[in-house]
């Protein structure tokens, strides 16, 4: 890492830093993370063991403590699953009949779709992330937006959501799966915040959480209630007499093993990370990168660590792969993300691989 951003960086996202051997070109997280030296090392070794329903179950419930720390919520308001569409489909399954949810325009389909196909008289309306706040009205009943859009890294102001959200009674769904891992995340803003692990915390695909307001926990059907959403899980094993948690536990899907016994070491190391450092590093990547190839941010933007820009062909696309380097494309867009495993050798071989 060059000295300049090192010096940023304290030691226990130093410490993160270090379970990355194969960072280089590698400017996809926004699509999925790499796999850390840790989780690696957990799921290998759970390969060659008898299986330990309490080896897993201790794995699932640390990841959920971890979570919550890069949530910014208390472990009794996350729930444990493994898609973040799964999550959203149980809220609007609670929706009342007739409800209005209002998404961001070009939204991530994981938290749209599961809305729009709810029937029993849902409507879903649309709005510019920028404009998301002031789309809110008096029959909103739920907005539904991204921390940081998936497409073109815009991050939204959760903070002004939220409050209009709240001043006309509605409730605010939050999707941080493109923000948890270089971001602080002020979870508490939100009545639900969802987050799949797989992309920015480096997890193994499968592990995701919804974390949720104990008043909006009360309006919401645990549909997908099983053996682990039990008070106690190993009495709720059979018939339908179990006693459901009283906490987010009542949400809760049976954890998919493996995937979580990768998944806690990895939550670990970023919830004991520095997270402002983290976010000084990626955006500072992201911002030489603007710079070196005359992508200007707009005025009004916050720091990111996405950067994307109109690429309808996938010309650009083309020639970032060409040169080795892990990219991707969406929505007509070129993309390409910023993370602790990254340095400036990577924007100057992103950049020359653009001609510049």
């Amino acid at each position: 890492m060059p000295a300049t951003l090192l010096g940023t960086t304290p030691s226990a996202s130093a410490a993160l830093r270090a379970e990355f051997t194969d960072g280089a070109g590698y400017l996809a997280a926004c699509t999925a993370g790499l796999p850390m030296v840790s989780t690696r090392a957990a799921i290998a070794a759970d390969l060659v063991r008898w299986p330990d329903l309490g080896r897993y179950t201790r794995a699932a419930e640390a990841s959920r403590s971890y979570a919550a720390r890069l949530l910014g919520v208390a472990a009794e308001r996350v729930a444990i699953g493994s898609q973040t569409s799964v999550m959203a489909g149980l809220l609007a399954a609670s929706l009342p009949d007739g409800a209005e949810v209002l998404c961001a325009a070009d939204e991530f389909s994981s938290i749209v779709l599961p809305f729009v196909h709810a029937g029993r008289g849902i409507t879903v309306r649309t709005a510019p992330l920028s404009d998301l706040a002031d789309a809110v009205g008096p029959k909103t009943d739920l907005v539904v937006f991204s921390l940081v859009q998936s497409a073109c890294g815009t991050v939204a102001d959760g903070a002004a959501i939220a409050a209009a959200a709240r001043a006309h009674g509605a409730r605010t769904l939050c999707d941080v799966t493109q923000a948890a891992g270089w971001m602080p995340v002020a979870g508490e803003l939100f009545d639900a915040v969802v987050c799949h692990a797989y992309k920015w915390l480096c997890a193994p695909r499968g592990v995701a959480f919804l974390a949720i307001s104990a008043e909006y926990a009360q309006t919401v059907r645990p549909i997908h209630a099983g053996w682990y959403a039990g008070h106690d899980p190993w009495a709720s094993c059979y018939g339908g007499n179990a006693v459901l948690a009283e906490d987010a536990r009542r949400f809760d899907v049976s954890p998919a093993w493996q995937a979580f016994l990768g998944a806690e070491p990895a939550l670990r190391a970023f919830a004991d990370a520095h997270m402002p450092a983290i976010a000084s590093h990626t955006t500072a990547l992201a911002a030489a990168f603007r710079e070196r190839c005359d992508r200007p941010a707009a005025p009004s933007a916050r720091p990111s660590a996405i950067v994307s820009w109109p690429d309808a062909d996938g010309d650009d696309l083309a020639r970032l792969t060409a040169a080795g380097i892990a990219a991707s494309g969406r929505n007509g867009r070129a993309r390409l993300a910023f993370h602790i495993f990254n340095d400036e050798d990577d924007v100057d071989r992103a950049a020359r691989a653009l001609g510049r």
